[in-house]
Order: structure tokens, then C-alpha cells, then sequence
């Protein structure tokens, strides 16, 4: 694409970025990993045909010793140029989804790097060195994923704004429907505090919120249909309760982004954790529906961090939703725990007969720890743990179910 196909914001941002890379090219640093790392995606934003991410952007100010406040100013005008180009939106979301692919993945993985750096025997020197070199670029992955996800979110609300008077939006499309009011107090709707009402229903829409529709969505929709979460009942058969708390909370958690108040808006997720587990997945539908699955993902991290009791109860109510691989990903992140933790954990599920979760646990906690951990968490209770770890040692393999008999027998759990 030539400069002549460019909006002039598109075109004054590229020379100036130009500028910028042959700048931080010279002083070393990041430009050369960007370069490295992905050289057909750094040429296609230096001709045009795709916008910088900030961070990265960011990052070569930093190399280069500018300022960024020309930069940013610069990179708003491009990218709000860019995105109201026909099917703007739809590559927006695209990208965003792959977004909360890629931070996913990276979180998984740093989950799995302190594991390792942490287990007992502790690794030799070498593969210490190599795990820790690991570890810190996969939290630099996982930091620029995050913020990518903070600037699409921010792009795709600028794109989707109400235009006045209902004129038409962007590239001729409609304007969307008014945002709602925002209802007092929604913060705690969803932890048990004061009752609050619904939003007010759209005339054609849902209440409590509408599915987004257009082809931005109807992937995920697609996806949906083909593979279904389990035996789940869909977002409409929700309680009338917990969809009025779930719209409240996501539309107060909107409005809060949309004022810049990032670090309220974590609070307010967060505070979800605090109240029955039963109206989880009814937020977790929600979210998704409002394009928030980013900040789904950010709630199941900080579930992770629970206390045992908690934990199993925020896993078994996702697995009573039919939410199976919520569930699952919850039990893998929670691994990180001590034993005697996690012993706490597989108690509390037992106790509700989730034998399913249970399984899930271990056969993850047996992939990413050592045999000899498996043995200090069977020695917390062996009654309870000995046939389960068992079970799930003879599920992944017969060589880690002799790695696992011959850890508890070298502990002393089981007789020789």
C-alpha cells in the first residue's frame, strides 16, 4: 500500500516512525529483537499497512532517548484513522481475540517456569540460569499482551461510541445502541450488597444486556455452536438476579475504562471473588458477550490465589455451569500453592463428590511437578490422596505412574 492510499494521519504517523526506527536502530536495544523476533509484521507497520503497537513503539522512544508525548499524539491520530477504515472493527476484534490468546498462553507459561525454578530438588546451576532466562521474557510477552489488550479494548470502544443525534458511525455504520445508565452502587451488586435494578431493556434487545451482533462476533458465536461448553444451559436461562448483577457489574466495569480508571476497574473485578460462587458464571457469559473475555481471564488469575475452600468451591460452581474448561484452567493455575494447600483443595472437592475436578487437579499437578512433590502432597493425607494421585499418575502414563510408586515409597507414604 502506497502513501497515496493513506489518510494523511496514517501517513504523517509512518515517516515519523521511520525516523524513529532508523534512530533506535543505531543506539541497540530493542529495535534488533523486534527485528528479529518478527520482521514481516515490523515492515508491514513501517509501510502503512499496519499500526505499531504502543509498547513497542514506546520501547524504541526508550532506546532512541525521546519523549513520548509527540509519539503518542501521533500513534492516536493513526491508529483512530486506521480503525475507521472499512472493516476496522472487524480486524480490531480479531486481533483482540488473539490478544487474549497469546496473554493466556504466557501467563500458563509463567505459572509453569516459577513451578519449576521452585521445586525441590532445586535444578542445577545451568538449568537455573535457563529458566529464569525463560521466565523473563515470557513476563515481557505477557506484559505486552496485557497492555495490547488494554489499547484494542480502548481503539474498539472509541470505534463503537454512540455518534450524535444517531447519525451514522464509522465507515457507514450504524451507531450503536445508547449506552445505559450507569446504576449506583453496581460495584457491590455482585457481592451481596445493596439490590440494585437492571439496566433499563432496549426496545429489540435482550434485558440485561444485548448479544453483539455484526461480523465482528460471529466467530465466536460459530464457535460456540460447533463446540459447546458442556451440558451449560445458554446465558438467557440465568436467574433474572444474576443477569441483572452480571449487566450491572460489566456495564459499571465499561464505564470505568472508558474514564481511564483502569485500576478501579481491576478493584471491581476482582470484588466478584467475594460473592457467591453461583453468580461467576453468569459474569463469565457477560463478559464475553460485552468482548471482555481478557478481563475473564484476568478474574480466574486472581481466583487462582484463594484459599482452598475457596477455590473448590469457585471450581465446582464453573463445573456445575458447564464451564469445564474454566474449571480446569482454574485448578492448573492454582498448582502454584503449597502442598498442604492444595491437599486443603482436594479435600473440599472430594468432600462435594467432584471426583471429575479432582482428577483434573492431580493429573495436572503430576505434569508440572515432580514425582518427589507428589509424594510430600500425598503424605498430608495419605487416605485421601495415595488412590487419587494413584489414579491420575496410571491416566497419563505407566512411567509416571513408577515415577509416583517409587516417590512414595522413597518417602516413606507407602510400605517397600
Amino acid at each position: 500500500m502506497t502513501d497515496t492510499h493513506l489518510p494523511s494521519e496514517m501517513v504523517e504517523f509512518t515517516h515519523w516512525l521511520g525516523g524513529l526506527a532508523a534512530r533506535a536502530g543505531t543506539a541497540g536495544g530493542w529495535w534488533a529483537v523486534f527485528a528479529e523476533r518478527d520482521p514481516d509484521g515490523l515492515r508491514a507497520c513501517l509501510d502503512g499497512a499496519e499500526i505499531l503497537p504502543w509498547d513497542i513503539v514506546e520501547s524504541l522512544l526508550q532506546d532512541a532517548g525521546e519523549a513520548p508525548e509527540r509519539g503518542r499524539e501521533l500513534y492516536e491520530a493513526a491508529a483512530r484513522a486506521h480503525d475507521r477504515r472499512p472493516g476496522g472493527g472487524e480486524a480490531l476484534a480479531e486481533r483482540r481475540e488473539l490478544m487474549e490468546r497469546e496473554r493466556r498462553h504466557a501467563a500458563t507459561r509463567i505459572g509453569e517456569l516459577e513451578w519449576r525454578l521452585g521445586s525441590h530438588p532445586a535444578p542445577g546451576p545451568g538449568e537455573t540460569a535457563r529458566l529464569e532466562h525463560d521466565l523473563a521474557w515470557t513476563r515481557d510477552d505477557h506484559a505486552r499482551a496485557t497492555a495490547r489488550l488494554v489499547d484494542l479494548t480502548d481503539r474498539l470502544d472509541r470505534l463503537r461510541a454512540p455518534a450524535p443525534d444517531g447519525a451514522a458511525g464509522p465507515a457507514g455504520e450504524t451507531a450503536p445502541v445508547p449506552e445505559r445508565r450507569r446504576p449506583r452502587g453496581a460495584r457491590y451488586a455482585w457481592a451481596g450488597g445493596a439490590e440494585e435494578p437492571a439496566p433499563a431493556a432496549v426496545p429489540g434487545l435482550p434485558a440485561g444486556g444485548a448479544e453483539p451482533r455484526g461480523a465482528r462476533f460471529r466467530g465466536r458465536a460459530a464457535a460456540r455452536t460447533a463446540a459447546p461448553e458442556g451440558p451449560a444451559a445458554p446465558a438467557a436461562q440465568d436467574g433474572p438476579e444474576e443477569a441483572a448483577r452480571a449487566a450491572n457489574a460489566v456495564h459499571a466495569l465499561q464505564r470505568l475504562r472508558a474514564q481511564g480508571r483502569t485500576g478501579e476497574a481491576h478493584v471491581l473485578l476482582c470484588e466478584a471473588l467475594g460473592g457467591p460462587p453461583a453468580r461467576l458464571p453468569a459474569l463469565a457469559r457477560e463478559l464475553h458477550r460485552a468482548g471482555l473475555g481478557a478481563d475473564w481471564d484476568t478474574l480466574l488469575w486472581e481466583a487462582a490465589s484463594l484459599p482452598s475452600a475457596r477455590l473448590a468451591a469457585v471450581a465446582g460452581a464453573l463445573a456445575d455451569a458447564g464451564r469445564g474448561d474454566d474449571c480446569e484452567q482454574l485448578l492448573r493455575q492454582g498448582l502454584a500453592r503449597p502442598v498442604e494447600e492444595l491437599a486443603g483443595a482436594v479435600a473440599a472437592l472430594a468432600a462435594e463428590g467432584r471426583d471429575r475436578e479432582v482428577g483434573a487437579l492431580l493429573a495436572s499437578f503430576l505434569r508440572v511437578r515432580t514425582a518427589e512433590e507428589a509424594a510430600r502432597l500425598a503424605a498430608v493425607d495419605p487416605a485421601l490422596l495415595v488412590p487419587r494421585l494413584g489414579a491420575a499418575a496410571r491416566a497419563l502414563s505407566p512411567a509416571d505412574d513408577r515415577a509416583l510408586r517409587h516417590a512414595l515409597r522413597v518417602g516413606g507414604v507407602l510400605g517397600a
